[in-house]
Parts: C-alpha cells; sequence; structure tokens
C-alpha cells in the first residue's frame, strides 16, 4: 500500500476537485509518482487570466475535448497544474489563487512556500 501523501504544509493532501476530475491519476487529488513527469502537484483556481495564458503557451485548458471526456475548464474550476507551469504563470503575473491544503509536497521541489502563499486561497484556513 501506498503510504498517504502529503500536502505543502505537511498534513494529509486533502482532494482538490471532482466535477472536474483532476489530478494526474484522475482521482480528484493532485497526487504524483514517477510517470507524472509534468508534476501536476498544484490544486489551482481558473482565472480567465491564466487559461489565457496557458492557452497561448500550447496548452490550451479552456476547450472542450469530448474524444477525451474533457468539458474544457472555466474560471473557478480547480484543477491539478503542473508545478512549472505555475511558478512561469508566477513569473508572468498571470498565477492562480492555490489550495494549500491540496496541493502535494513534492511541489516544493519547484516552487518556494513562500511563492505558493502568495496565492492562498483560503487563507484564514491556517
Amino acid at each position: 500500500m501506498m503510504d498517504p501523501s502529503l500536502n505543502v504544509l505537511g498534513g494529509l493532501l486533502e482532494p482538490c476537485s471532482t466535477a472536474p476530475m483532476t489530478g494526474f491519476y484522475r482521482d480528484g487529488c493532485c497526487n504524483t509518482g514517477p510517470q507524472d513527469r509534468g508534476q501536476h502537484t498544484v490544486c489551482a483556481v481558473m482565472t480567465a487570466e491564466f487559461l489565457a495564458l496557458s492557452k497561448y503557451l500550447g496548452n490550451d485548458l479552456s476547450t472542450p475535448r469530448p474524444e477525451y471526456g474533457f468539458a474544457g475548464l472555466k474560471p473557478g474550476d480547480r484543477w491539478c497544474l503542473c508545478a512549472g507551469r505555475f511558478l512561469q504563470a508566477h513569473e508572468e503575473g498571470a498565477a492562480p489563487q492555490v489550495h494549500l491544503r491540496a496541493t502535494h509536497a513534492n511541489t516544493l521541489e519547484l516552487v518556494p512556500l513562500s511563492v505558493l502563499r502568495l496565492y492562498d486561497a483560503a487563507p484564514e484556513a491556517r
């Protein structure tokens, strides 16, 4: 059995979203493993600005792709983003908010906690 995943705050990883179903493993959580080369570990709240940036950078998350069972994301949806893409969006000034308790601890290999805290969607929950 796998050990339970931890979040960036050191607690148990909470679900990110099941509607739409997210995560590299499509389990609703931002879990990661050896097959997840993109490190889909940041539980982010989509914004129009971020979706536009992602599309511009070549990853269109807003257009429905029914052949993959993907309805397309809209502002307000929660989604497991690649840690590197989140960092790029931060550097471009277009990073979305994040749910720290649903963001996998491995994110900290690329994104410092101090940067993630700038986008905390639930600061009162600390």
